[in-house]
Formats: structure tokens, C-alpha cells, sequence
């Protein structure tokens, strides 16, 4: 390996390194806030070494990863959102009975799946990369061990997971058999693809569908979302769902061309907009109902992933920014907010009745969120969707446009919903809920303020940065818009 290869590379090492810091900090001494600190600093020192890889980039790593400006760009918006999400777990994890130290090095593998996914160049990477962000994942969601909702939803992902990576593994053999190659960059070598080239990009298709939640393979999203614990739920949300959009764009994008294929993807992403949009109707349970929305939105990102080119790959990169940082607010607002009872969440509508009232900054900031995940003017998700369409409108994608709008529309119903109930007067009778925004609001009235008070500035801070810089996205776009476009096209 050169200098620059090992200079390239010093993002995915220093996660690595981490990730092993991590177990010995936790093997010499158990103690929650070392693994902590070991994890942030093992993120931020990640993070600065994506200056010193930039200046490698465009750089091809023995076939296996491509060191480049979407990779550069993806493995930034993972190690950003898996930071946040440290420090948001660390308040979260000290109210909750189960032992906490375990959980950083899971969280961080997860991550380290996922940049190896948008550096992937090679079969083998790509799968290596895919079953690191898995097996993570089966664990994070159970937890907290103690909840039979949690073991449920890791048990179903296991399963379903289990399926998809069959299906991806025997759909690349299918592709290797064919091509001859195991790179992503040589399969448009050999001429147009066979029909067997096909079954297996197929087989493939269907297994990312199930990492992606595309309808029909979304029935483990709902239940998965309901039992993670809030940080994980993020995760999925944001990191998993990322890290596989940077694979396709590098991976399954140039090998579309028109006819069949653009059509199975098509009538995927209209399923998917309309069943996400239309299931999050009926839900009372803000997880759930923030797991359809991912389904819905993961069929907007198809718009410009269809659409191709330049502008489609900027769109679907400036969107998923937007998406990271909107659900980073609206999760971690949650997993601020005390649990209804030991070892749970705060889950329904009514849990957040009155929190306007009561927690005026937390509510400010899932009004913004809920409003960007609605596509309202001067947020970030606003000037995503408006370049999501854009770009379909330039690919001449009309079915795609017209069902991103009407969908739209559908969706805004339910944010709006959920925005109200925290306007709305708190709940009177014996099914009241009110003590866990009570005790938020005033830690004495239980007797003794509970461990998240002492650390709530510090994470209300931190929320109140990602939301200043979800609405700095939605009211100045161009620098963001140019950035992307000039890291794509090196």
C-alpha cells in the first residue's frame, strides 16, 4: 500500500481504531463516560481526516474502495450524523437500566458499515460493508433487553435482513457468473447485460429494497422503528438509509438504462410514496408514524436517482443532508423527553400533548422538523424536495413529479397533526399521561431531579445547532448546492 493509499484511507482507520478502543476502554474498566469520550474523540479525529483524504481523492484503492468526492462527501454526512447521535445517546442511555458501555462500539461498527458501503467499489467490499452495518443493527435495536417490543423488532430485522443479504450475495453471483468481474465499475464493460445479468441485478434490487424500506419490502419498518431505542431508530433512519443511496449512485445508477428496469423502479417509488404517506395516517405512534414517513421518503430519493446525471446525484446527496439533519432534530428531541415508564419512550401523541406549553425550545424544534419533513418553505427539506423535482421535471419523469406532489400533500396532513398536539391541553381523566412532561418540566415535583435535567442544556444545545443549521440549509442553499456539485464531480 502507498502513502496515499494509506493517507485516503485514514477516515475508515480511524473509526476502526475507535471501534477497538472502545472494547479495551470497556475490558479495563467499565465506565460509561470513558467509552463515551473514547467514541467522540474516535469520531471527531475521523472526521479530521477527511481533510488529508480529499487531497487524494480521485484515488482507486487496489480495486476493493474508490477514495472520491462521493465518497468523501457520504462518509462526512455519516461520521456528522453518527457524532450527533453519540453525544444524544450518552443522556439517553444514563436514564435506562440496561448497562450502557456495550453500546458505543455497536454504534460505531454500524457506522464503519456504512462508510465502507459509500467507499465500495468491489462485491466484496460492498458485501462486507452491508453485513457490518447489519449486525450492528440486530443488536442496537435489542438493547434494551428488558422490552419485549425491543427483541421483537431485532428478531424481525434478523430475519428480514438474513433474506435480503441472501438475496444480494446470490444475486452478485449471478452478476459474477455473467460479467466476469466483481467491480462496480467494469459492468458496463461487457455490452448490454444478459437476461440472467438481469435476474441477478433483480435479486440484488430486492435485497437493497428490504435495507431501503421500499414497498412491498417495508413490513419490518413500522415495527422496527416502534421498538429501537430512539438514537437507533435515528440511525436507521438516516446512516443505514444514506450509506445505501451512496452505493447505488456509485454502483446500480450507470448500469440503468430505459425500458424495464426504469419501470420497476418507477412503479416502486409511486408504491412507496403513496403506502408510506397513506399507512402514516393512521398512526398515533410518533416512531411508527416516523418509520412510514422514511418509506415515503426513501420514494421522493427515487425521483432523482431515476432521473440520473449530475443534477440527479446532487439532488438525491443536497435531500439526504436535509433528511439527516431533520430526523437528527426530530429524534433527538425525543430521546431528550423523559420515558412514560422505565425503560421505554416517549411514543405517543399524547405524551407531547402540552409540550409547547411546557418545553417551549424542544417544542420550536420539532415544529421546525415536522415542517421540514412536510417540504414547508424556508426549511431544508423545503429546497430538497424542490430539487428533487426539479430534477425530475428535467428527466421528463412526469408520473414520478406528479405522485411526489400529490404525496406530498398527503403527508402534510399528518406532520401537521402531530405539530398541533403540541399545542393542544393536556389530557384530563385516568389514562393521563402527564407526568413525564410534568417532571420535564419541573424535576422537583418528583422529589429529586432525574440524571437527564443536569445534562439537558448541554443536548438542548446541541439540538438547537442541527436546527440552525436545517433552517441555514433551507434559507441559503446555493454555497451547500455548489459544494455538493463540486464534490461530485471530481
Amino acid at each position: 500500500m502507498s502513502r496515499g493509499d494509506f493517507l485516503a484511507l485514514l477516515p475508515l482507520a480511524a473509526v476502526a481504531a475507535a471501534i477497538v478502543a472502545a472494547l479495551l476502554s470497556v475490558a479495563v474498566r467499565r465506565s460509561h463516560r470513558a467509552v463515551f469520550w473514547v467514541s467522540v474523540a474516535g469520531l471527531a479525529a475521523a472526521l479530521a481526516c477527511l481533510l488529508p483524504a480529499s487531497r487524494q481523492a480521485p484515488r482507486d484503492i487496489h480495486g476493493l474502495l474508490v477514495a472520491d468526492g462521493l465518497s468523501l462527501l457520504y462518509t462526512g454526512m455519516v461520521l456528522g450524523a453518527g457524532l450527533v447521535l453519540v453525544l444524544l445517546s450518552y443522556g439517553y442511555l444514563r436514564t435506562r437500566p440496561t448497562p450502557p458501555e456495550e453500546y458505543y462500539p455497536l454504534l460505531l461498527l454500524c457506522i464503519l458499515g456504512a462508510v465502507v458501503l459509500a467507499w465500495a467499489s468491489h462485491f466484496v467490499t460492498f458485501f462486507l460493508g452491508l453485513e457490518l452495518l447489519s449486525v450492528g443493527l440486530f443488536v442496537l435495536i435489542a438493547y434494551p433487553r428488558t422490552r419485549p417490543q425491543s427483541l421483537e423488532a431485532s428478531l424481525k430485522y434478523l430475519i428480514l435482513a438474513g433474506v435480503s443479504s441472501s438475496f444480494v450475495l446470490f444475486g452478485l453471483a449471478l452478476i459474477y457468473y455473467e460479467r466476469g468481474t466483481m467491480r462496480l465499475a467494469e459492468l458496463t464493460l461487457g455490452g448490454p447485460f444478459s437476461a440472467l445479468a438481469w435476474v441477478g441485478l433483480a435479486m440484488v434490487t430486492v435485497g437493497l429494497g428490504f435495507k431501503l424500506a421500499l414497498v412491498p419490502f417495508h413490513l419490518w419498518t413500522p415495527d422496527v422503528f416502534q421498538g429501537s431505542p430512539l438514537p437507533v431508530a435515528a440511525l436507521i433512519a438516516t446512516v443505514s438509509k444514506g450509506s445505501v443511496f451512496a452505493l447505488l449512485l456509485r454502483g446500480l445508477q450507470p448500469v440503468l438504462p430505459s425500458g424495464a428496469p426504469v419501470l420497476v423502479l418507477t412503479v416502486l417509488a409511486v408504491a412507496s410514496m403513496f403506502a408510506g404517506n397513506l399507512l402514516a395516517l393512521l398512526q398515533n405512534n410518533v416512531k411508527r408514524l416516523l418509520g412510514y414517513s422514511s418509506i415515503a421518503h426513501v420514494g421522493y430519493l427515487l425521483v432523482a436517482f431515476l432521473a440520473g446525471g449530475g443534477s440527479g446525484a446532487a439532488a438525491v446527496s443536497f435531500y439526504l443532508l436535509a433528511y439527516f439533519l431533520t430526523n437528527l432534530a426530530a429524534f433527538g428531541v425525543l430521546s431528550v423527553l423523559p420515558a412514560v415508564e422505565e425503560g421505554g419512550d416517549v411514543e405517543n401523541l399524547a405524551d407531547l400533548r402540552g409540550l409547547a406549553h411546557r418545553r417551549p425550545l424542544l417544542a420550536g424544534i420539532l415544529v421546525v422538523a415536522f415542517l421540514s419533513l412536510a417540504g414547508i418553505p424556508l426549511t431544508a427539506g423545503f429546497i430538497g424536495k424542490f430539487y428533487l423535482l426539479a430534477a425530475g421535471i428535467q428527466a421528463r419523469l412526469w408520473v414520478l413529479t406528479g405522485s411526489l406532489v400529490a404525496s406530498s400533500v398527503i403527508g402534510l396532513y399528518y406532520y401537521l397533526r402531530v405539530i398541533l398536539a403540541f399545542f393542544l391541553p393536556v389530557e384530563e381523566g385516568p389514562k393521563e399521561r402527564v407526568p413525564v412532561l410534568a417532571v420535564a418540566a419541573s424535576p422537583a415535583a418528583s422529589g429529586a431531579a432525574p440524571a437527564f435535567v443536569a445534562k439537558a442544556p448541554a443536548r438542548n444545545l446541541l439540538l438547537a445547532l442541527v436546527t440552525a443549521a436545517l433552517l441555514g440549509v433551507g434559507m441559503f442553499p446555493g454555497p451547500v448546492i455548489r459544494w455538493i456539485t463540486g464534490l461530485l464531480v471530481r
